[in-house]
């Protein structure tokens, strides 16, 4: 994980300090609202801490709901911040195990859609579970982004149950996994929600995407 400026950092950290509002849910491309000046999006399987991270990354406890079921994403969920110059959104988690194949057919048409059609969504953050690092499930995401040409970024989670080691050997193994990807940015984040360990590098990572 690269180091970054402390202004990159305090750019985060303003982006993020005024409110955060849940805009609406998508459960077909039809309800899309306007593009936003930036959007950019969360993915993950559907245990990997997606709602916990966007909770720490936006200071709230209520922003995205956690559960002990995970997979309870079932649309493209839009927040947004800085009066409307920003847009997360949090898309369904993937791994659907208890959704019948027309179900997981028709979520899949939706998300490819999105992804095909905003050209603001600048970045797809794909969660990773640092404990158990790359599945196939978790490539079979990077190929359709790929697939896209839709940039997206590594972000590790759950930093905080593994060794120092680990976390190295996580980022060595993720680096290696997306060398050659087209679509990867190169740069790994390696995060905890707990411990709010890589939060406002993530932050700073959004922040450096305006105006550009």
């Amino acid at each position: 994980m690269r180091e970054y400026e402390p202004e990159e950092i305090e750019r985060g950290r303003l982006l993020f300090a005024g409110q955060t509002e849940f805009r609406l849910g998508v459960a077909k491309l039809s309800q899309l609202p306007p593009e936003y000046p930036l959007e950019v999006a969360f993915a993950g399987r559907s245990n990997v801490g997606k709602s916990s991270l966007l909770n720490a990354l936006t200071g709230r406890k209520d922003i995205a709901r956690t559960s002990n079921t995970p997979g309870r994403t079932r649309e493209l969920n839009y927040f947004e911040l800085a009066d409307g110059a920003v847009a997360l959104v949090d898309m369904p988690g993937y791994g659907y195990a208890r959704a019948t194949k027309t179900l997981v057919k028709a979520w899949q048409s939706i998300i490819m859609g999105y992804l095909e059609g905003r050209p603001n969504l600048r970045r797809v953050f794909v969660l990773i579970d640092s404990r158990h690092g790359i599945k196939q499930i978790d490539l079979e995401t990077l190929d359709q982004l790929d697939e896209a040409a839709v940039s997206y970024q590594i972000v590790l989670t759950k930093a905080d149950k593994i060794k120092q080691s680990e976390r190295d050997a996580a980022l060595a193994a993720t680096a290696k996994a997306i060398v050659r990807r087209p679509a990867a940015f190169p740069d790994t984040i390696i995060t905890s929600s707990a411990k709010g360990w890589g939060i406002p590098e993530l932050r700073a990572e959004i922040a450096g995407m305006q105006g550009q």
